[in-house]
Order: C-alpha cells, then sequence, then structure tokens
C-alpha cells in the first residue's frame, strides 16, 4: 500500500473556512470591542443552554478556570484536594498554586479517577474533589457525587477536555459545583489561542468569578475585591461563537471515527481499544488505545508516516516539580503500567475514512509480521 502522511491534527486554514474566520475578525475589528463586549455575553449563554448550567464565566484559559473555581470554593493553604496523578500537569497546578496539596487516588482502566479510592484519600484537610474527565470519557460522577455529599466536600469537574460529554445523559460540568472547560486550539470547541470557562449553578461563585477575572472591579471604577485578569478575549469569543455552530456535528464526527477504528482493529492481537458503556457519551478530544510493544511501534507508524501522541508518558506524581509531595514509584500501579502501554491515534474532525482505514492497516501489518 502506498504511503500517505496522516498528521496527528491539522490547526492550518487552508480551505474554505480561512474566508469565514477572516469575515468573524472583520466584524469585530468594526465594533472596537476587544476586551468584554457583546461576544463574551453570547458566549456564555450558549455555553450554559448546551451544557445545562444556569451560568457560565468566559475565562483566558482552563487553568485559570481550576484555580479560580479552586479559590472560590475556599481552597486554600494546608488544605487537600483529592485528583489522578494521569492527567495533563495543570490539574495538579492549579491546587499547588493556592498552597493546597494534591492527594492523589489510582485511576480504573478507562483512565478514569477510581471512586472506590477516593473515600480512603479523604482527611480533614480534604476540601474538595477533582476528578478529571480525561480523553472525552467522564468519570463516574454517581458515586463521586454520593461520596462527595457523605463528606460534605466540593467537586470541582477538570473537563478541559470533555465539552459535550455525557455520563447518565447529564453533560459534563454539569454534576459538580464547578465545571472546568478549555478552549485550547487542541480541544473540540477550540479557539485560535489560549481561552477558557468555567460552569456553576452557583449563583455567588458566578458573581465572584465575574468579579476575579477582571481585577475585582464593579462598575469601573470600584474595586470589590482584589482579584486577577483571566478575561477572555472578545475576539476569542467571536472565533468559539462562530465554532460552537458546528460543535455538534465535529463531536458527531469524531464518535464516527471511533467506530471505524473499533471495525477496522477489531481482534488484532496487541491493541485494546476501550469501549464505551451504556452510561457514557465520549466526545472523544483523544483517541487513547493500550497496545503492546509500544516503542516499536511507535517507530513503525514514524516510517509509515502517521503521527501520535502519548497522553501522557510520565504520571505527575513521577514528575520532577512533584518531589516534594514525596510519591514514589509504584505508589499508583494502574496509573504507571497505563503510562507505558497508552498511544494517542489521530482522531480530528478532519481525518478521512481512508486515512482510518490507512493507520489501522500499517498496525494490523505491523502485528501480524
Amino acid at each position: 500500500m502506498k504511503k500517505i502522511k496522516v498528521p496527528y491534527v491539522n490547526l492550518s486554514f487552508k480551505n474554505k473556512s480561512k474566508k469565514k474566520i477572516l469575515n468573524v475578525f472583520s466584524k469585530l475589528l468594526d465594533t472596537g470591542e476587544f476586551v468584554g463586549g457583546d461576544e463574551i455575553k453570547k458566549f456564555e449563554n450558549n455555553i450554559s443552554k448546551f451544557c445545562n448550567t444556569k451560568y457560565t464565566v468566559a475565562l483566558n484559559s482552563g487553568t485559570d478556570a481550576l484555580v479560580i473555581a479552586l479559590y472560590l470554593l475556599g481552597v486554600k493553604k494546608g488544605d487537600e484536594v483529592v485528583t489522578q496523578p494521569n492527567s495533563f500537569i495543570a490539574s495538579a497546578a492549579a491546587i499547588v498554586h493556592l498552597g493546597a496539596k494534591p492527594v492523589f487516588v489510582d485511576i480504573l482502566e478507562n483512565q478514569n479517577i477510581d471512586p472506590q479510592k477516593i473515600q480512603k484519600a479523604i482527611t480533614k484537610r480534604t476540601k474538595v474533589i477533582m476528578p478529571v474527565h480525561l480523553s472525552g470519557r467522564m468519570a463516574d460522577m454517581t458515586q463521586i457525587m454520593k461520596i462527595a455529599k457523605k463528606n460534605k466536600l466540593y467537586v470541582v469537574e477538570d473537563a478541559a477536555q470533555a465539552i459535550g460529554s455525557k455520563y447518565k445523559g447529564l453533560k459534563a460540568g454539569s454534576y459538580g459545583d464547578v465545571g472546568c472547560f478549555s478552549a485550547h486550539p487542541l480541544k473540540n470547541l477550540n479557539a485560535m489561542g489560549d481561552a477558557g470557562f468555567l460552569t456553576t449553578n452557583n449563583f455567588k461563585i458566578y458573581k465572584n468569578a465575574i468579579l476575579i477575572r477582571n481585577h475585582g472591579i464593579h462598575k469601573r471604577d470600584k474595586v470589590a475585591r482584589f482579584g486577577y485578569v483571566s478575561r477572555m478575549d472578545n475576539l476569542q469569543a467571536a472565533v468559539l461563537n462562530y465554532r460552537f455552530k458546528n460543535l455538534s456535528k465535529i463531536i458527531k464526527k469524531r464518535r464516527q471515527n471511533y467506530k471505524l477504528y473499533c471495525k477496522y482493529l477489531k481482534n488484532i492481537n496487541g491493541i485494546k481499544i476501550l469501549p464505551e458503556t451504556k452510561y457514557e457519551f465520549n466526545t472523544f478530544h483523544t483517541f487513547v488505545v493500550k497496545v503492546k510493544k509500544r516503542d516499536s511501534l511507535m517507530k513503525y507508524l514514524t516510517k509509515s508516516r502517521i503521527s501520535f501522541k502519548i497522553h501522557y508518558p510520565i504520571p505527575i506524581h513521577l514528575q520532577p516539580a512533584s518531589s516534594f509531595l514525596k510519591y514514589k514509584k509504584g505508589d499508583f500501579p494502574v496509573t504507571e503500567k497505563q503510562a507505558k502501554e497508552i498511544l494517542t491515534l489521530p482522531i480530528n474532525q478532519e481525518l478521512r475514512p481512508k486515512e482510518i482505514k490507512y493507520i489501522s492497516d500499517q498496525i494490523k501489518k505491523f502485528y501480524n509480521s
């Protein structure tokens, strides 16, 4: 079979959508509204309706959404937040920046936090449980909310990778006290730079988040509390409003790509695709598989001009930055084993069926050789 080049993702604008994006820019330039503006309000309304939450606050990143959420829930120096060690570093960093301690617990085979292990990690210093909906697959929020209620704890959903994902029919960001999302260019709903937002049904959190993101300023000249600069630019909001119209189609296409992979990679000894249970609706921000002989497979895919990633090769508890937490190798065996086996294949909405077939054929060829 002739080799074809398959990128992991293509963010360039060399197609007809370029004119549409330029038109979005042009309209915004005419308004002169660059910091704050109608596009922000429109975006927040769009997300609230989509996630089925009362309030949305547009911010400059998913990381700031986590920091602000934890801060407004009262997380401070000496407190503990229970979370998982196989996420992107921002999950733990948000906790550390507030002087609190991330307390890790191991994960399930589906890469999400193991609810059965959360209870044992709770101490008198625990303030928040923070599950991470990794790869677009939601954690078992039913069990997590029960544990939180029993122990009188807050829940912050790190839904950076899970816009539109569902668990038992409810969307990411609608279960916990706060849902935190990223709109980084690689996300399913993506800006053209850094952007993020939080969702909540709590009016007090909403009002304070609005203040916090803009220096704590109330009505231009009155500062109600000291805050940050964490506003989403009006331009990014305009881009997100344009792209929001296609979000459902993007999710549908990624789910179709997943089903194609399932069809082509079925019964191949050496690769395992995690199934989607009846309670889940996965939006596939990433498509993570477990493979044998990963290093050799990666070399083979590279020769075949197929791009891939690993999310994530070094768990947070083993990162140099986490040394002060005193975790060691072997503390979270499921996480550590997965880190050596997982591989992320392309699944973006621009991927063509023939490209998925090519990727699958090359993987099949590798394991059959």
